[in-house]
Protein backbone atom coordinates (compact mmCIF):
# COMPACT_ATOMS: atom_id res chain seq x y z
CA UNK A 1 0.00 0.00 0.00
CA UNK A 2 1.13 3.15 -0.62
CA UNK A 3 1.56 5.58 2.37
CA UNK A 4 -1.02 8.31 2.46
CA UNK A 5 2.25 10.88 2.51
CA UNK A 6 2.86 9.93 -0.90
CA UNK A 7 1.28 10.64 -4.35
CA UNK A 8 -1.36 8.43 -5.26
CA UNK A 9 -0.23 7.92 -9.11
CA UNK A 10 2.60 8.70 -11.22
CA UNK A 11 1.72 12.15 -12.78
CA UNK A 12 1.19 13.55 -9.09
CA UNK A 13 5.09 12.93 -7.97
CA UNK A 14 7.43 15.96 -7.83
CA UNK A 15 11.20 16.85 -6.63
CA UNK A 16 10.15 17.45 -3.70
CA UNK A 17 7.20 14.46 -3.28
CA UNK A 18 8.63 11.23 -5.15
CA UNK A 19 8.07 7.69 -4.49
CA UNK A 20 10.78 5.55 -2.98
CA UNK A 21 12.34 3.07 -5.62
CA UNK A 22 10.14 -0.10 -3.77
CA UNK A 23 6.95 1.71 -3.90
CA UNK A 24 7.75 1.83 -7.73
CA UNK A 25 8.43 -1.61 -7.65
CA UNK A 26 5.58 -3.06 -6.41
CA UNK A 27 3.39 -1.00 -8.79
CA UNK A 28 5.47 -2.16 -11.80
CA UNK A 29 4.76 -5.83 -10.20
CA UNK A 30 1.10 -5.25 -9.50
CA UNK A 31 0.33 -4.23 -13.44
CA UNK A 32 2.54 -7.58 -14.68
CA UNK A 33 0.44 -9.22 -12.40
CA UNK A 34 -2.06 -7.87 -13.93
CA UNK A 35 -1.00 -10.15 -17.40
CA UNK A 36 -2.57 -13.12 -18.54
CA UNK A 37 -0.56 -15.87 -19.45
CA UNK A 38 0.38 -15.85 -23.26
CA UNK A 39 2.90 -17.49 -26.32
CA UNK A 40 5.56 -16.27 -27.41
CA UNK A 41 7.95 -17.10 -30.40
CA UNK A 42 11.37 -16.78 -30.08
CA UNK A 43 14.76 -18.19 -30.77
CA UNK A 44 16.67 -20.08 -28.03
CA UNK A 45 20.04 -18.39 -27.13
CA UNK A 46 21.23 -19.55 -23.89
CA UNK A 47 19.98 -22.35 -22.24
CA UNK A 48 21.27 -23.38 -18.92
CA UNK A 49 19.83 -26.51 -17.07
CA UNK A 50 21.63 -27.69 -13.98
CA UNK A 51 22.04 -31.33 -12.76
CA UNK A 52 19.34 -32.06 -9.78
CA UNK A 53 17.96 -28.95 -10.36
CA UNK A 54 13.90 -28.67 -10.93
CA UNK A 55 14.48 -25.08 -12.93
CA UNK A 56 16.40 -24.50 -16.03
CA UNK A 57 17.03 -20.55 -17.44
CA UNK A 58 16.80 -19.46 -20.97
CA UNK A 59 17.13 -16.89 -22.73
CA UNK A 60 14.43 -16.09 -25.34
CA UNK A 61 15.32 -13.42 -28.04
CA UNK A 62 13.36 -12.12 -30.88
CA UNK A 63 14.80 -13.38 -34.54
CA UNK A 64 14.31 -10.03 -36.01
CA UNK A 65 15.79 -7.25 -33.72
CA UNK A 66 18.07 -7.27 -30.79
CA UNK A 67 15.83 -7.74 -28.21
CA UNK A 68 15.82 -10.67 -25.51
CA UNK A 69 13.67 -11.88 -22.34
CA UNK A 70 14.65 -14.55 -19.58
CA UNK A 71 12.81 -17.10 -19.23
CA UNK A 72 12.06 -19.82 -16.23
CA UNK A 73 10.82 -23.24 -17.19
CA UNK A 74 10.38 -26.23 -14.98
CA UNK A 75 12.50 -29.53 -16.19
CA UNK A 76 9.88 -31.53 -16.37
CA UNK A 77 8.59 -29.38 -19.73
CA UNK A 78 11.60 -29.69 -21.12
CA UNK A 79 11.39 -33.10 -21.03
CA UNK A 80 8.37 -33.44 -22.07
CA UNK A 81 9.28 -32.25 -25.33
CA UNK A 82 9.71 -34.61 -28.36
CA UNK A 83 13.35 -33.47 -28.98
CA UNK A 84 15.38 -32.16 -26.21
CA UNK A 85 15.48 -28.29 -27.33
CA UNK A 86 19.16 -26.68 -28.20
CA UNK A 87 20.46 -23.36 -28.89
CA UNK A 88 19.26 -21.61 -31.63
CA UNK A 89 16.04 -23.48 -32.06
CA UNK A 90 12.68 -21.43 -32.60
CA UNK A 91 10.00 -22.33 -30.03
CA UNK A 92 7.17 -21.09 -29.00
CA UNK A 93 6.50 -20.39 -25.04
CA UNK A 94 3.34 -20.60 -22.95
CA UNK A 95 4.56 -18.30 -20.13
CA UNK A 96 3.33 -15.64 -17.55
CA UNK A 97 5.36 -12.06 -17.43
CA UNK A 98 6.32 -12.04 -13.59
CA UNK A 99 8.15 -8.99 -12.27
CA UNK A 100 11.37 -9.46 -9.61
CA UNK A 101 10.66 -6.48 -7.24
CA UNK A 102 14.16 -6.69 -5.66
CA UNK A 103 16.34 -6.83 -8.81
CA UNK A 104 13.86 -4.83 -11.31
CA UNK A 105 14.19 -7.51 -13.47
CA UNK A 106 10.96 -9.04 -16.36
CA UNK A 107 10.78 -12.43 -16.45
CA UNK A 108 8.61 -15.15 -17.92
CA UNK A 109 7.54 -17.95 -15.93
CA UNK A 110 7.22 -21.10 -18.76
CA UNK A 111 4.73 -23.34 -18.66
CA UNK A 112 4.93 -25.21 -21.72
CA UNK A 113 7.44 -24.78 -24.34
CA UNK A 114 7.18 -25.96 -28.51
CA UNK A 115 9.07 -26.59 -31.36
CA UNK A 116 8.30 -24.44 -34.06
CA UNK A 117 7.62 -27.11 -37.13
CA UNK A 118 8.91 -26.96 -40.65
CA UNK A 119 5.80 -26.71 -41.74
CA UNK A 120 4.77 -23.64 -40.19
CA UNK A 121 7.69 -22.41 -40.97
CA UNK A 122 7.95 -22.82 -44.64
CA UNK A 123 4.17 -21.36 -44.88
CA UNK A 124 5.52 -18.21 -43.56
CA UNK A 125 8.78 -17.68 -45.50
CA UNK A 126 6.04 -18.59 -48.31
CA UNK A 127 3.80 -15.44 -46.98
CA UNK A 128 6.98 -13.72 -46.65
CA UNK A 129 8.47 -14.26 -50.09
CA UNK A 130 4.99 -13.44 -51.61
CA UNK A 131 5.60 -10.12 -49.53
CA UNK A 132 8.31 -9.05 -50.35
CA UNK A 133 7.64 -10.05 -54.14
CA UNK A 134 4.44 -7.72 -54.06
CA UNK A 135 6.79 -4.83 -53.38
CA UNK A 136 9.19 -5.50 -56.45
CA UNK A 137 12.03 -6.74 -54.23
CA UNK A 138 12.39 -9.69 -56.53
CA UNK A 139 12.21 -7.82 -59.71
CA UNK A 140 14.46 -8.68 -62.25
CA UNK A 141 14.91 -5.05 -63.25
CA UNK A 142 16.51 -4.51 -59.84
CA UNK A 143 19.44 -6.05 -59.98
CA UNK A 144 22.37 -4.76 -61.51
CA UNK A 145 24.99 -6.38 -63.61
CA UNK A 146 28.53 -6.97 -61.80
CA UNK A 147 31.42 -5.01 -62.35
CA UNK A 148 33.86 -6.92 -65.33
CA UNK A 149 36.84 -6.79 -62.87
CA UNK A 150 36.27 -4.86 -59.28
CA UNK A 151 39.10 -3.57 -58.05
CA UNK A 152 38.03 -4.90 -54.53
CA UNK A 153 35.50 -7.73 -53.86
CA UNK A 154 33.84 -7.89 -50.31
CA UNK A 155 33.51 -11.67 -48.71
CA UNK A 156 31.24 -12.19 -45.85
CA UNK A 157 31.57 -15.21 -44.23
CA UNK A 158 31.63 -17.45 -41.47
CA UNK A 159 35.56 -17.86 -39.35
CA UNK A 160 37.79 -20.32 -40.76
CA UNK A 161 35.29 -22.04 -42.98
CA UNK A 162 34.92 -24.22 -46.19
CA UNK A 163 32.96 -21.73 -47.99
CA UNK A 164 35.29 -18.74 -46.89
CA UNK A 165 38.44 -21.33 -48.27
CA UNK A 166 36.20 -21.98 -51.58
CA UNK A 167 35.80 -18.60 -52.58
CA UNK A 168 39.41 -17.47 -51.57
CA UNK A 169 40.60 -20.04 -53.12
CA UNK A 170 38.62 -19.35 -56.69
CA UNK A 171 39.19 -16.08 -56.69
CA UNK A 172 42.78 -16.17 -56.14
CA UNK A 173 43.59 -18.98 -58.60
CA UNK A 174 41.10 -17.18 -61.41
CA UNK A 175 42.54 -13.60 -60.57
CA UNK A 176 45.75 -13.54 -58.58
CA UNK A 177 46.00 -9.60 -58.47
CA UNK A 178 42.66 -9.24 -57.09
CA UNK A 179 42.03 -8.00 -53.49
CA UNK A 180 39.40 -9.72 -51.02
CA UNK A 181 38.49 -7.62 -48.12
CA UNK A 182 36.89 -10.36 -45.28
CA UNK A 183 34.39 -9.97 -42.95
CA UNK A 184 34.28 -12.71 -40.76
CA UNK A 185 30.87 -12.87 -38.45
CA UNK A 186 28.60 -16.06 -37.34
CA UNK A 187 26.68 -17.28 -40.30
CA UNK A 188 24.61 -19.69 -37.73
CA UNK A 189 22.54 -18.96 -34.50
CA UNK A 190 21.02 -16.14 -32.94
CA UNK A 191 23.63 -13.56 -33.98
CA UNK A 192 23.64 -13.93 -37.75
CA UNK A 193 20.98 -11.28 -38.72
CA UNK A 194 22.61 -8.57 -36.68
CA UNK A 195 26.32 -9.81 -37.78
CA UNK A 196 25.92 -10.16 -41.25
CA UNK A 197 23.48 -7.00 -41.51
CA UNK A 198 26.64 -5.53 -39.70
CA UNK A 199 29.39 -6.62 -42.49
CA UNK A 200 27.13 -5.80 -45.22
CA UNK A 201 27.23 -1.62 -44.14
CA UNK A 202 30.34 -1.67 -43.79
CA UNK A 203 31.43 -3.36 -46.95
CA UNK A 204 28.54 -1.01 -48.71
CA UNK A 205 30.21 1.99 -47.20
CA UNK A 206 33.80 1.18 -48.59
CA UNK A 207 33.91 2.99 -52.47
CA UNK A 208 36.91 0.38 -53.20
CA UNK A 209 34.53 -2.47 -52.89
CA UNK A 210 32.69 -3.32 -55.64
CA UNK A 211 30.79 -6.36 -55.28
CA UNK A 212 29.79 -8.31 -52.20
CA UNK A 213 29.93 -12.28 -51.42
CA UNK A 214 27.84 -13.43 -48.77
CA UNK A 215 28.57 -16.86 -48.28
CA UNK A 216 27.89 -19.77 -46.53
CA UNK A 217 28.07 -23.88 -46.24
CA UNK A 218 25.12 -26.06 -46.31
CA UNK A 219 23.24 -26.99 -43.44
CA UNK A 220 20.13 -28.09 -41.81
CA UNK A 221 16.70 -25.58 -42.95
CA UNK A 222 17.34 -24.43 -39.59
CA UNK A 223 20.56 -23.17 -39.92
CA UNK A 224 20.05 -21.53 -43.07
CA UNK A 225 16.66 -19.86 -41.59
CA UNK A 226 18.46 -16.38 -40.98
CA UNK A 227 19.13 -15.62 -44.15
CA UNK A 228 15.25 -15.46 -45.21
CA UNK A 229 15.25 -12.82 -42.38
CA UNK A 230 13.41 -9.71 -43.78
CA UNK A 231 15.28 -7.36 -41.99
CA UNK A 232 18.52 -9.18 -43.55
CA UNK A 233 16.62 -9.65 -47.14
CA UNK A 234 15.86 -5.86 -46.76
CA UNK A 235 19.06 -4.52 -46.08
CA UNK A 236 20.62 -6.07 -49.35
CA UNK A 237 17.96 -4.70 -51.45
CA UNK A 238 19.17 -0.86 -50.17
CA UNK A 239 22.73 -1.87 -50.61
CA UNK A 240 24.49 0.38 -52.83
CA UNK A 241 26.85 -2.23 -53.64
CA UNK A 242 25.85 -5.56 -56.09
CA UNK A 243 25.57 -8.56 -53.84
CA UNK A 244 26.18 -12.07 -55.01
CA UNK A 245 24.38 -14.67 -52.37
CA UNK A 246 26.59 -18.25 -52.71
CA UNK A 247 24.30 -19.72 -49.35
CA UNK A 248 24.44 -23.49 -48.76
CA UNK A 249 23.84 -26.14 -51.98
CA UNK A 250 22.19 -25.39 -55.11
CA UNK A 251 19.18 -27.19 -53.94
CA UNK A 252 18.75 -24.36 -50.98
CA UNK A 253 17.27 -21.70 -51.49
CA UNK A 254 16.95 -18.76 -49.13
CA UNK A 255 14.70 -15.72 -49.27
CA UNK A 256 18.41 -14.01 -49.48
CA UNK A 257 18.97 -15.92 -53.22
CA UNK A 258 15.33 -13.94 -54.79
CA UNK A 259 16.42 -10.23 -53.82
CA UNK A 260 20.45 -10.27 -54.52
CA UNK A 261 21.91 -9.16 -57.62
CA UNK A 262 23.51 -13.01 -58.74
CA UNK A 263 22.22 -15.96 -57.12
CA UNK A 264 25.41 -18.60 -56.37
CA UNK A 265 25.30 -22.33 -56.29
CA UNK A 266 28.27 -22.82 -54.61
CA UNK A 267 30.75 -20.62 -53.15
CA UNK A 268 33.19 -21.88 -56.21
CA UNK A 269 30.43 -20.46 -58.16
CA UNK A 270 30.10 -17.38 -56.79
CA UNK A 271 34.23 -16.81 -57.01
CA UNK A 272 33.56 -17.39 -60.99
CA UNK A 273 31.26 -15.23 -61.00
CA UNK A 274 32.34 -11.92 -59.46
CA UNK A 275 36.11 -12.21 -61.53
CA UNK A 276 37.02 -13.51 -64.65
CA UNK A 277 39.44 -16.44 -65.34
CA UNK A 278 42.99 -15.06 -66.29
CA UNK A 279 44.05 -18.16 -68.16
CA UNK A 280 40.24 -17.54 -70.54
CA UNK A 281 40.84 -13.97 -70.89
CA UNK A 282 44.75 -14.63 -72.25
CA UNK A 283 43.67 -17.19 -74.23
CA UNK A 284 40.76 -15.27 -75.55
CA UNK A 285 43.02 -12.25 -76.16
CA UNK A 286 45.45 -14.69 -77.97
CA UNK A 287 43.04 -15.42 -80.43
CA UNK A 288 41.54 -11.55 -80.64
CA UNK A 289 45.16 -11.19 -81.92
CA UNK A 290 45.21 -13.86 -83.98
CA UNK A 291 42.14 -12.90 -85.65
CA UNK A 292 43.75 -9.34 -86.10
CA UNK A 293 46.48 -10.94 -87.51
CA UNK A 294 44.82 -12.95 -90.35
CA UNK A 295 41.97 -10.30 -90.89
CA UNK A 296 45.21 -7.49 -91.46
CA UNK A 297 46.93 -10.01 -93.65
CA UNK A 298 43.70 -10.62 -95.77
CA UNK A 299 43.17 -7.19 -96.60
CA UNK A 300 46.79 -6.37 -97.37
CA UNK A 301 46.53 -9.20 -99.88
CA UNK A 302 43.49 -7.78 -100.98
CA UNK A 303 44.56 -4.41 -101.73
CA UNK A 304 47.43 -6.16 -103.12
CA UNK A 305 45.31 -7.75 -105.72
CA UNK A 306 43.34 -4.95 -106.42
CA UNK A 307 46.27 -3.02 -107.06
CA UNK A 308 48.02 -5.18 -109.16
CA UNK A 309 44.39 -5.42 -111.23
CA UNK A 310 44.65 -1.81 -111.36
CA UNK A 311 48.10 -1.49 -112.87
CA UNK A 312 47.69 -4.21 -115.27
CA UNK A 313 45.26 -2.16 -117.57
CA UNK A 314 46.11 -0.77 -120.83
CA UNK A 315 46.34 3.30 -119.46
CA UNK A 316 48.36 2.11 -116.53
CA UNK A 317 50.87 0.02 -118.66
CA UNK A 318 51.41 2.80 -121.35
CA UNK A 319 51.30 5.23 -118.59
CA UNK A 320 52.01 8.07 -121.20
CA UNK A 321 48.94 7.20 -123.38
CA UNK A 322 46.33 8.84 -120.74
CA UNK A 323 48.74 12.07 -120.92
CA UNK A 324 48.25 11.75 -124.72
CA UNK A 325 44.52 11.58 -124.61
CA UNK A 326 44.93 14.91 -122.14
CA UNK A 327 46.59 16.44 -124.73
CA UNK A 328 44.40 15.58 -127.14
CA UNK A 329 41.44 16.97 -125.85
CA UNK A 330 43.23 19.92 -124.47
CA UNK A 331 44.71 20.90 -127.90
CA UNK A 332 40.87 20.84 -129.61
CA UNK A 333 39.67 22.83 -126.39
CA UNK A 334 42.04 25.27 -127.46
CA UNK A 335 41.65 24.94 -131.24
CA UNK A 336 38.01 25.35 -130.61
CA UNK A 337 38.67 28.55 -128.49
CA UNK A 338 41.29 30.34 -131.32
CA UNK A 339 38.24 29.80 -133.95
CA UNK A 340 35.28 31.28 -131.89
CA UNK A 341 38.27 34.27 -131.30
CA UNK A 342 38.92 34.50 -134.68
CA UNK A 343 35.15 34.51 -135.98
CA UNK A 344 34.54 36.56 -132.87
CA UNK A 345 36.96 39.30 -133.93
CA UNK A 346 35.92 39.52 -137.63
CA UNK A 347 32.16 39.89 -136.92
CA UNK A 348 33.86 42.75 -134.48
CA UNK A 349 35.85 44.37 -137.51
CA UNK A 350 33.09 44.45 -139.92
CA UNK A 351 30.74 45.84 -137.00
CA UNK A 352 33.49 48.81 -136.57
CA UNK A 353 34.08 49.40 -140.20
CA UNK A 354 30.73 50.16 -140.40
CA UNK A 355 30.24 52.30 -137.72
CA UNK A 356 33.38 54.11 -139.25
CA UNK A 357 31.45 54.45 -142.26
CA UNK A 358 28.41 55.96 -140.77
CA UNK A 359 30.85 58.09 -139.09
CA UNK A 360 32.15 59.36 -141.76
CA UNK A 361 29.09 59.97 -143.44
CA UNK A 362 27.47 61.94 -140.86
CA UNK A 363 30.65 63.49 -140.04
CA UNK A 364 31.10 67.49 -141.00
CA UNK A 365 34.45 66.66 -142.54
CA UNK A 366 32.55 64.81 -144.99
CA UNK A 367 30.31 67.36 -145.76
CA UNK A 368 33.12 70.25 -146.53
CA UNK A 369 34.92 67.44 -148.86
CA UNK A 370 31.49 67.98 -150.44
CA UNK A 371 31.85 71.55 -151.58
CA UNK A 372 30.27 73.26 -148.58
CA UNK A 373 32.17 75.62 -145.76
CA UNK A 374 31.15 76.89 -142.83
CA UNK A 375 31.68 80.83 -141.84
CA UNK A 376 31.58 81.95 -138.36
CA UNK A 377 31.52 85.40 -136.39
CA UNK A 378 34.85 86.98 -135.35
CA UNK A 379 33.72 85.20 -131.68
CA UNK A 380 33.61 81.45 -133.09
CA UNK A 381 29.98 81.38 -133.88
CA UNK A 382 28.57 80.41 -137.27
CA UNK A 383 26.89 82.30 -139.43
CA UNK A 384 23.15 80.96 -140.05
CA UNK A 385 21.17 83.86 -141.47
CA UNK A 386 22.84 86.63 -143.75
CA UNK A 387 21.22 89.48 -141.20
CA UNK A 388 23.09 89.05 -138.48
CA UNK A 389 26.90 89.85 -141.23
CA UNK A 390 27.76 93.27 -140.86
CA UNK A 391 28.92 95.01 -144.13
CA UNK A 392 32.77 95.05 -143.45
CA UNK A 393 32.66 92.30 -140.90
CA UNK A 394 35.85 90.40 -140.38
CA UNK A 395 34.07 86.36 -141.02
CA UNK A 396 36.28 83.06 -140.87
CA UNK A 397 35.56 80.61 -143.88
CA UNK A 398 36.25 76.81 -142.82
CA UNK A 399 36.13 74.29 -146.22
CA UNK A 400 37.72 71.44 -146.97
CA UNK A 401 41.09 71.75 -146.85
CA UNK A 402 42.22 74.70 -144.52
CA UNK A 403 40.33 78.42 -143.76
CA UNK A 404 40.63 81.83 -144.71
CA UNK A 405 39.25 85.12 -143.81
CA UNK A 406 36.38 87.38 -145.98
CA UNK A 407 34.57 90.72 -145.31
CA UNK A 408 31.72 90.94 -146.69
CA UNK A 409 30.84 94.08 -149.16
CA UNK A 410 27.18 94.48 -147.76
CA UNK A 411 24.78 92.97 -145.56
Amino acid sequence: MTSPSLPPTARETTADAPWPVRTLSMKISDYVDKMSPLWVEGQIVQLNRRPGMSTAFLVLRDTDVDMSLSVAIPTGALDAMPTPPRQGARVVVHAKPTFWTKRGTLQLEARQMRHIGVGELLARLEHLKQLLRSEGLFEPGRKRPLPFLPRRVGLITGRATAAERDVLAGVHRRWPAAQVEVRQVAVQGPDTVPAVTGALAELDALPEVEVIVIARGGGSFEDLLPFSNEALVRAVSQARTPVVSAIGHESDTPLLDFVADLRASTPTHAAAAVVPDVAAELDGLGHLRARTRSGLARRITTERERLVALMSRPVMVDRSAIIAQHRREVEAVVLRGRTRVRDRLAREQQGCAGLVRHLRAVSPQHTLDRGYAVVRHADGGIVRDRESVDAGELLRVTVARGDFAVRPVSN
